[in-house]
C-alpha cells in the first residue's frame, strides 16, 4: 500500500488503556487525597456513566466534564490528581514506536486524528496532547486534528477550520481531504489507522481514504477497512512511501 500520509486514531490505538483499571485509578486517587472511604462511591458513579453512555472510551472522548462534575464533584485537587494518575496508567500500542520510526524514515507524513469532542482546560493540556508529549511522540506527530480544531503540538496554536466537524459524521474527513489536496495529496494516497469502524474506518473509507483497522487492543467487528492488523509492526510490511 503506497501512501504519502498516515493518520492515527488516539484512543485504543496509539494509546491503549489496558493498564487503566478503574478501581486502581480511583483507589489510588482517593488514598492520596486521604479519603479512602469515598472509593466505592466514586467507582459506582463512574459505572453509572458507563451505563449512560455505553463505553468508557465514549465517556473519555466526549463527556470528560461529567467525570469532573459527577464523579469528582468539581473538586479541583481531585481533578488535577486524576489527570496525573490517568497518564501514569496509560500504555502505547504494541509495536507503535518501531512502526513510527519506519514510516518517518520513509518520508510519510504523520498526524493524529482524534474524535476529541471536548477539550478540558487550555488547548494543548488535554489528555491527548499530554499523552503525546509525555511519551516523546512529538518527534513523529506535529499536529493533532480534532473537532476542536487542528492543534500544533509544539506551540499549542490552533487552526479552527476543523472546529465542529466530527469523525463519526465524516465531516472532519471532508475538511482533512481538502487540506491534503491543497498539499498535493489525494485521499487515495492517504491512509487512516484506527480501531473504531464508525469513526476511524468507514467514514474515511467512504471519502476515498485507504483504511487499516487496528485490533491489537480490542476488535470492534467488521468494517470497510482495506486491511486489518493486530500489531503496529505489521505496518512496516504493509506501507511504503508513494513517490
Amino acid at each position: 500500500m503506497e501512501v504519502k500520509w498516515c493518520g492515527f486514531d488516539y484512543g485504543q490505538c496509539i494509546m491503549e488503556p489496558g493498564g487503566l483499571r478503574n478501581p486502581l485509578l480511583y483507589g489510588n486517587l482517593y488514598k492520596k487525597l486521604g479519603k479512602p472511604e469515598l472509593i466505592p462511591d466514586k467507582i459506582r458513579k463512574y459505572r453509572m456513566l458507563k451505563e449512560k453512555y455505553g463505553t468508557f472510551s465514549l465517556i473519555k472522548e466526549g463527556h470528560r466534564d461529567e467525570i469532573y462534575s459527577f464523579v469528582l464533584d468539581d473538586d479541583q485537587e481531585a481533578i488535577d490528581l486524576f489527570g496525573q494518575l490517568e497518564q501514569d496508567l496509560l500504555d502505547m500500542g504494541d509495536g507503535l514506536e518501531g512502526a513510527l520510526d519506519y514510516l518517518q524514515a520513509q518520508g510519510i507524513e504523520l498526524q493524529v486524528v482524534s474524535e476529541m469532542k471536548k477539550t478540558m482546560g487550555a488547548v494543548g493540556t488535554d489528555i491527548v496532547s499530554r499523552f503525546l508529549k509525555r511519551r516523546g511522540l512529538l518527534k513523529y506527530f506535529k499536529e493533532l486534528v480534532t473537532p476542536q480544531g487542528k492543534i500544533t503540538l509544539e506551540d499549542n496554536s490552533i487552526d479552527l477550520k476543523y472546529k465542529g466537524f466530527t469523525k463519526k459524521e465524516g465531516t472532519l474527513y471532508d475538511v482533512l481531504a481538502q487540506e491534503l489536496k491543497e498539499r498535493g495529496i489525494e485521499p487515495h494516497e492517504a491512509v487512516m489507522v484506527g480501531d473504531k469502524p464508525e469513526t476511524d474506518i468507514d467514514p474515511a473509507h467512504d471519502r476515498g481514504f485507504k483504511t487499516i483497522q487496528y485490533t491489537g487492543f480490542i476488535d470492534l467487528g467488521e468494517s470497510k477497512a482495506d486491511m486489518v492488523i493486530h500489531s503496529f509492526d505489521e505496518l512496516k510490511e504493509i506501507l511504503k512511501k508513494k513517490e
